[in-house]
């Protein structure tokens, strides 16, 4: 059995299965999608409406008219994105981070809170970003922060003035300046991209005239595991993201296919077909001989790790039908973990090891879940068709994952309830298999 979406032709080919599982089909008869702009540039979208959302008011930086990017409209989108705030129109009012507002005029704006800064460019062209935040209802100040960037720098601090923000009124750490990392396919040539949280800035690792698949940062970040067909077969390389120097893992006889990072990164979940049907293995993440950890005639495919490294999460068809399973990382009995629905696929499990996202297949829908481990309580996330790949975020808060909407390819987030999304929507062409890298070392 193939452990594919056979409703939908789109996915008939190796680039189109769900994160960790395509190199079980042929790579013959690519369909080829439309053109993609070199700079895969995305805009965010944001939808849905959250029962508790906090009120907060982002002025306009002074300064940042003469700014190649707009710090403050970049801080508003990602604390909109999470699902956790909702932005306070601020008027024209000329605020910066030396202001002491009148609080008593926020409080009738309905703003719990108040972030302003200002940004300036020095002689050199490096760029002087400062913001302060306070916190309107107690009048408090709840300090800020400074940086000196270069102008390719600016969004990224822009990110980290989000997770000040939000980790000062949350007192969770926030998420946006992380990285993801997903697949492109334009015309004849595939792109393995790292991007901003909020899919913009993508940067790209590799290309190639053969299709790339199933990326998947390591625990530092500093690394990307994929899939290369460039030997006219899937092999697992493991890439150096800030130089680009690769190093082969897996190209035993068969396919080599799906790599899961354990969380010391040291080691890799893989599936090979070596010894017949497709099983799961774990190899040194720095190449050397695989141990097999699956014993079954069926295919045993898309391992991923809980966060403890104590428990491999997988796909297997060994009840008749794609289930999600669990088994000890030493090996062992494997227990079924999946029960609503007959074809559920692609697991991810939430780095605070309480949530199980999955692919599940309704009426030919494909379609995101989300599973509470402990309880098993099952919650459907999207009303779209075409989901795949669903990755959490570093704070187990958000999901990303690829899907169709009006007839093209997105990358989306979700909070775990589903009631805030935002379409990181590109400008055409095939956009999938996303993976969320960890937090940014500082």
């Amino acid at each position: 059995m193939n452990i594919q979406r056979p409703e939908a032709p789109d996915f008939a080919d190796p680039v189109s299965f769900t994160r960790r599982q395509g190199v079980l089909a042929s790579i013959a008869a690519l369909s080829l999608g439309a053109t993609l702009p070199a700079a895969a540039q995305f805009r965010v979208e944001v939808s849905g409406v959250g029962l508790t959302q906090f009120p907060i008011a982002i002025a306009q930086f002074r300064g940042e008219d003469q700014s190649p990017q707009k710090i403050s409209a970049i801080v508003r989108a990602d604390l909109e994105r999470s699902g956790r705030f909702r932005g306070i129109d601020t008027g024209a009012d000329a605020l910066d981070e030396t202001s002491r507002p009148d609080v008593a005029v926020w409080r009738q704006r309905a703003a719990d809170a108040l972030a302003a800064g200002s940004i300036n460019r020095l002689g050199d062209g490096r760029y002087d970003i400062r913001f302060r935040l306070w916190d309107v209802v107690r009048g408090q100040d709840l300090g800020g922060q400074s940086f000196v960037v270069q102008p390719g720098d600016l969004r990224l601090a822009a990110h980290r003035i989000a997770d000040f923000i939000y980790e000062k009124l949350t007192g969770e750490k926030g998420v946006f300046s992380t990285r993801i990392a997903y697949i492109t396919r334009a015309a004849s040539r595939y792109t393995l991209w790292v991007a901003d949280s909020d899919g913009e800035n993508a940067q790209s690792a590799l290309a190639s005239p053969e299709p790339i698949i199933s990326p998947a940062f390591s625990p530092s970040g500093t690394q990307l595991a994929y899939v290369s067909f460039e030997s006219r077969k899937p092999v697992v390389y493991v890439h150096e993201i800030a130089s680009g120097r690769r190093r082969l893992v897996a190209n035993f006889r068969g396919s080599n296919s799906a790599p899961a990072w354990s969380p010391d990164g040291g080691t890799l979940a893989v599936t090979l077909s070596r010894d017949g049907g497709s099983q799961l293995y774990t190899i040194p993440a720095a190449g050397g001989e695989p141990r097999r950890l699956t014993q079954s005639s069926s295919i045993d495919t898309e391992p991923a790790y809980s966060p403890d490294g104590r428990s491999i999460y997988f796909v297997s068809d060994r009840g008749g039908a794609p289930q999600i399973y669990r088994i000890s990382a030493s090996g062992g009995n494997a227990e079924r973990v999946t029960f609503s629905g007959n074809y559920n696929i692609s697991p991810s499990v939430s780095p605070d090891g309480r949530w199980l996202a999955y692919i599940t297949r309704s009426g030919g829908a494909f379609k995101l879940q989300v599973m509470e481990l402990a309880s098993g309580t099952v919650t459907a996330i999207t009303d779209t068709g075409a989901d795949e790949n669903p990755s959490f975020a570093p704070n187990s808060r958000l999901i990303v994952y690829a899907t169709q909407q009006q007839g093209r390819e997105a990358l989306m987030t979700t909070t775990l309830d589903g009631k805030i999304k935002a379409r990181l929507a590109g400008r055409g062409g095939d956009i999938r298999e996303p993976d969320w890298g960890p937090f940014q070392q500082q």
